[in-house]
């Protein structure tokens, strides 16, 4: 959400260079930071954990945070810079904290169910909110006219970013209420908790009760889910790390064709987001890939699956194949969109989006069902450690 607002951003900054060129280092280093510290606590929070409740406690954060930031699109319009970056940045570590929630909540709160469809379905949702913004991104290019403005502060309207964010909020509120029934269908099959609240504010409000009837949570700890867990927490921090390296690649990489005659999918506005596109669309087919029999061969063989994990790093020497920052496709040594695009990005999505669903619904299968809770929360842990390592590997890349 916030990298794809950028450009309304990026217009607060103007008059200060070295914010507008450093702010999206800044998001990105914060968000990475504040979710990776957030699991590691939760993850050694387990006897008293209401996982429903982290998740609904995120999501309340998300509409504050992010209605904030609607509202700051009509208070805010000519605020200093360095007082916007600093209101931009406590809004992401308040949604960054909620990420460490939700992702620690909702892999316990699916693994507790003993399906591992239903971690399979997190993981799919996941890439689903990859592809949407992507394709949201080519729309709006090919739909509006290129600006006349300088391309370092593109210019958005405070109507457009009002709305981009108050459409974060309606999700955010509408994914709370459709929370709440499964709640209350997720306890009528472990207890009846919740058989007798009626509405909403009830529902959220027994989320905070303690049940006497609820059976005690076993509490793992980390180092005990790392003896356990070996191969699959590593195979899914080093897939993750490794992931981190394409959107370094995405950004760079243009079209084989010259620009000026090009279609106007293939010129750089529209091609970038083509390409982020066509990734996240093999990520989503991956993820998707696991409700088929054949593809959960090697869920069960962590071995294995940590060995892919490494050998996704054959991915990057493919990059420097293609049109790195070349002009008219001087850049690349296979001169071919259909390279880049279809066998480098599709492939690299696949192979993570396949990768990651079976990490993680292998170890919820590897454990004892009073274990799956905590389990969930740890996978989804080392899932942000990949993300932090590879953020600062990826300085490196680029």
């Amino acid at each position: 959400m916030f990298l794809a607002a950028s450009p309304y951003f990026a217009s607060h900054f103007a008059q200060s260079p070295w914010i507008l060129a450093n702010f999206q280092s800044c998001i990105i280093s914060i968000s990475t930071a504040t979710n990776l510290v957030t699991m590691l606590i939760l993850a050694n929070l387990q006897a008293s954990a209401s996982y429903p409740l982290r998740i609904a406690a995120a999501l309340l954060i998300d509409i504050v945070a992010f209605t904030l930031l609607a509202l700051s699109t009509v208070l805010l319009p000519d605020v200093s810079a360095p007082l916007y970056l600093a209101f931009l940045l406590t809004t992401v570590f308040a949604t960054a904290t909620a990420t460490g929630l939700l992702q620690n909540g909702s892999f316990a709160f699916a693994a507790s169910f003993g399906h591992p469809s239903y971690t399979q379905a997190i993981m799919t949702g996941q890439a689903v909110a990859g592809v949407l913004p992507s394709i949201a991104q080519i729309i709006t290019v090919l739909a509006v006219p290129s600006p006349s403005a300088p391309s370092s502060s593109p210019p958005q309207s405070s109507t457009s970013a009002l709305l981009y964010f108050l459409t974060a909020t309606l999700i955010a509120l509408l994914t709370l209420a459709s929370f709440v029934p499964l709640v209350r269908r997720h306890a009528r099959l472990l207890s009846s908790r919740l058989a007798s609240t009626p509405d909403l504010t009830a529902s959220l409000a027994s989320l905070t009760l303690p049940d006497p009837s609820a059976p005690t949570r076993k509490v793992v700890s980390m180092p005990a889910l790392y003896a356990k867990l070996p191969a699959y927490s590593t195979a899914i921090a080093i897939c993750f790390a490794v992931t981190m390296c394409y959107p370094v690649f995405a950004a760079r990489i243009l079209s084989v064709h010259d620009p000026s005659t090009a279609p106007g999918y293939l010129k750089p506005a529209a091609f970038v987001p083509l390409a982020f596109l066509v990734w996240n669309i093999g990520d989503f087919l991956g993820r998707l890939s696991t409700l088929l029999p054949w593809s959960t061969a090697l869920s069960h063989r962590p071995l294995a699956l940590a060995a892919v994990a490494l050998a996704r790093t054959g991915f990057i020497p493919l990059y420097m194949l293609c049109n790195v920052r070349g002009v008219d496709g001087a850049g690349a040594i296979v001169s071919s969109d259909a390279f880049y695009l279809f066998v480098v990005q599709l492939g690299f999505g696949l192979s993570n989006g396949w990768l990651a669903a079976s990490a993680m619904m292998g170890a919820g299968e590897a454990v004892a069902e009073d274990e799956r809770e905590a389990t969930g929360g740890f996978m989804g842990f080392n899932l942000v450690l990949g993300l932090a390592v590879g953020s600062l590997a990826s300085f490196a890349v680029a």
